[in-house]
């Protein structure tokens, strides 16, 4: 699991980066810190979540607005007669490689070719478990008509396998269409794919505002203001669906992951209704244990004054209004 994160970070500084985040810092880790963590003789159990069939017993394309998560930080997001699918990685690895990097520990809730029809797709940033281009590619076929909203920088991936109805953003761009308008939000974090081109692309996050209500995806991020000022600028959402893995060693991940307890304050920064947990019990990225993000989660939250943020399980069909 951790061979992926050589591959990303190796080069980390031989070129200079070209975005950072809101802070006007990019997220640069010292090699030695890497060795630190690549030398450490932690090793994480895991565990195969469970997975629900659920989704059989509704009409997918016909039945009344829901959200179901497929894994990781894919969700199938149906409202207003609008279906949409976020961060979609389908593939058995998130590695740019058949036989190497992390795979997967639970198949996806609902295989590619059992999704309802697809208006949106939506790309945080172009890490291998966020941006997977064999699924985008499968996806696009499957749905002729879908449309892809791609980090600003990430296009051309899309452009290479003829993914031809896809736009990029900037952050505060905003795509809209009859009753939805999207708009592309900073998170902390940092893009790479390849030995060259760290930071050569955005990352952010997804505001998908209703007539009546937004949702939110994180993506994958730290904890930073970038919350706070999505609030101020779009404000709060009904939904919003926050990351609660891949974050030990903290010492190393802190920055570009947050913890439980992060993920409960991005709630509170935004001022969410309901929060769902991801980012955990797919891949193995991290240290810790399979099962301790959303148990950590839950200790968590006793702290607080209730909020409502929950762990899902993968294929269970939330209904929504």
């Amino acid at each position: 699991m951790k061979l992926l994160f050589i591959l990303l970070l190796l080069s980390s500084n031989l070129v200079h980066a070209e975005y950072k985040n809101s802070n006007g810092k990019a997220l640069e880790k010292p090699f030695k810190d890497l060795i630190k963590w690549m030398s450490s003789d932690v090793k994480p159990i895991l565990s195969e979540i469970e997975v629900s069939d659920d989704w059989k017993n509704i009409n997918l394309n016909q039945d009344n607005d829901y959200i179901i998560w497929i894994g990781h930080s894919t969700f199938l997001i149906k409202k207003s007669g609008i279906v949409i699918l976020t961060d979609p990685v389908f593939s058995d690895r998130a590695s740019p490689f058949k036989n190497i990097g992390p795979e997967r520990l639970i198949p996806p809730a609902i295989p590619l070719n059992q999704l309802p029809q697809i208006d949106f797709i939506t790309v945080s940033h172009n890490h291998y478990d966020h941006l997977d281009i064999d699924s985008l590619k499968k996806i696009s076929e499957l749905n002729p008509d879908a449309v892809f909203l791609v980090p600003e920088g990430d296009l051309r991936l899309l452009k290479r396998k003829r993914i031809d109805n896809a736009h990029e953003f900037n952050w505060w761009e905003t795509f809209s269409t009859d009753g939805l308008t999207f708009t592309f939000t900073p998170v902390q974090h940092w893009s790479k794919r390849g030995l060259f081109d760290r930071n050569k692309s955005l990352w952010g996050g997804w505001y998908m505002n209703f007539n009546d209500y937004g949702m939110y995806h994180a993506g994958d991020t730290g904890y930073s203001n970038d919350f706070i000022d999505t609030r101020l600028k779009l404000g709060a959402p009904k939904y919003a669906f926050i990351p609660i893995g891949a974050y030990n060693p903290e010492w190393f991940m802190a920055e570009s992951h947050v913890n439980p307890e992060d993920a409960i304050q991005v709630m509170l920064d935004l001022e969410a209704e309901k929060a769902f947990g991801m980012h955990w019990g797919t891949f193995a990225l991290t240290d810790e244990d399979t099962l301790e993000p959303p148990a950590r989660l839950k200790e968590a939250l006793k702290s607080f004054n209730s909020p409502d943020f929950i762990s899902l399980i993968p294929g269970k069909v939330i209904e929504i209004q």
